[in-house]
């Protein structure tokens, strides 16, 4: 479960991780009353639940009070990756020295939390860790004992390489590691955390995503819920049961179970392609179930060619592929769909699917590589 970045502060505050002043505002009237409480100059950032803020020209500064409202206005009348922007924060403008980046989320390697420090803080951290590995400080926690004080320390000294601040990134550090545990989270994160004049730190930004899992033991974050700000392809799935979510590539993919569609998407770009989404359909299907995912994948217009990889266990082959012929005759498809259908009840599928404009294929390589093939690249 996503939240909001002035939701996440609040977060943050209520565990003594140091934030500007700030307020989040739906109107630009709201707006400019934020600006006046706090002092100029402020920056203004949508609030949306999706990256790339900045770059759509969602994340303004602005230096004087007659101007807020109508930066405010024209921020509040965008759509950011297809999201409509309802809410803005205004914060006041903080002159900043250094930038970093800290945050903890899972380590499938050790199956253990990580906690995850860098000077390169401000920008896209995966990018980082592509590129430039060394720069990134990792440190295992252990779930019996949580981060502990000289750990988080040692990091400080490697960041920053004065007492004071080490001190001070330690005690934020063992606060947000405090959160990821005390709300099971999957990701908790501030990027960046910044240096000031006074040579404090400050958390300029937010990122706290919530276990979908333990979301039972916190029946006080469904308040902090916002459908309306959610990707509508994802809040379709999910009430579908299905689990989706959206990429930047252009082969649609239907899976089922996550290992396999994690399997897929590795293979697709394996083959020089680029996976479209993640979409899994489940341990157990049904045509319905079909029949939306086809209609999710089918509604992204980068997509070029869909490629359906079933291992039928629980899962009948069948119902997809009978799925499958029904979002046929619903829907006009001109772009080209590959199937590997095996497993239970795979003969049947094989019938159903015969004479259709589906491309058949026998095993996961082939499938992905005649998907990959037909995108055209």
């Amino acid at each position: 479960m996503k939240i909001h970045e002035y939701q996440a502060k609040a977060i943050f505050a209520e565990y003594e991780i140091p934030v500007g002043k700030e307020k989040v505002a739906s109107t630009p009237e709201q707006a400019r009353a934020v600006a006046t409480e706090i002092g100029m100059p402020v920056v203004i950032k949508a609030q949306v639940k999706v990256g790339g803020r900045g770059k759509a020209g969602g994340i303004k500064l602005v230096e004087k009070i007659e101007e807020v409202s109508d930066v405010a206005s024209k921020i509040l009348q965008m759509s950011i990756k297809g999201i409509a922007v309802e809410k803005v924060l205004v914060a006041q403008a903080i002159p900043v020295l250094n930038e970093y980046y800290v945050g903890i989320t899972i380590d499938r390697a050790s199956q253990k939390p990580v906690l995850l420090a860098s000077a390169a803080g401000g920008v896209d951290i995966e990018e980082v860790a592509r590129t430039s590995p060394k720069k990134i400080i990792r440190q295992i926690i252990e779930p019996r004992l949580g981060l502990l004080s000289f750990q988080a320390r040692n990091i400080g000294f490697k960041l920053f390489g004065e007492v004071k601040l080490a001190n001070e990134f330690s005690r934020i550090a063992l606060k947000l590691c405090k959160i990821f545990f005390d709300k099971d989270c999957s990701l908790a994160e501030i990027n960046p955390l910044v240096t000031t004049k006074e040579s404090k730190l400050l958390a300029l930004d937010a990122k706290i995503l919530f276990d979908d899992n333990g979301l039972f033991l916190h029946p006080e974050l469904e308040a902090l819920q916002d459908p309306a700000s959610e990707e509508p392809n994802e809040l379709k799935a999910k009430s579908a049961g299905l689990s989706y979510v959206k990429l930047e590539g252009n082969v649609g993919c239907v899976v089922n179970g996550a290992g396999l569609a994690m399997a897929t998407m590795d293979l697709i770009k394996r083959f020089g392609g680029e996976p479209a989404n993640f979409l899994d359909i489940g341990g157990s299907s049904s045509p319905e179930k079909m029949i939306t995912a086809m209609n999710i994948i089918l509604s992204d217009k980068n997509v070029k060619a869909i490629l359906i990889n079933i291992f039928g266990g629980i899962t009948r082959c069948d119902d997809v592929a009978n799925g499958l012929l029904a979002a046929l005759k619903e829907a006009k498809i001109n772009i080209p769909i590959v199937a590997r259908l095996t497993g239970t009840n795979e003969a049947e599928a094989q019938k159903i699917l015969q004479g259709s404009v589906v491309t058949p294929a026998r095993t996961m390589a082939e499938a992905v590589q005649k998907a990959v093939e037909l995108t055209g690249k």
